[in-house]
């Protein structure tokens, strides 16, 4: 992990102000939805971007009950489904 330099103090309300540059750096704008992530004593900042709930994919997503699902995912379960149909006719 490297340090940037920059330090900022969280105020009465627990939000701390993400400097332009880095804003800038990590092409972030004002409402982008952010991750929080801890890892041991670290607090990490991601930008958020959606995947596909089966291979983690972030192209071409449907949304399915809230869920991301890709094209090809979504290829194999409707392949899975035909089949599943086919037996039960048989």
């Amino acid at each position: 992990m490297k340090s940037t330099g920059i330090i900022r103090k969280i105020d009465e309300l627990g939000r701390v102000v993400i400097p332009i540059e880095l804003r800038n750096k990590f092409n972030l704008s004002e409402k982008d939805p952010i991750e929080i992530y801890v890892d041991g004593t670290n607090i990490i900042l991601k930008k958020y971007e959606s995947n596909c709930i089966f291979c983690g994919r972030s192209e071409n997503l449907k949304e399915y009950k809230d869920k991301q699902i890709c094209t090809n995912c979504l290829k194999k379960i409707s392949t899975l489904n035909e089949k599943r149909k086919k037996e039960k006719n048989k």
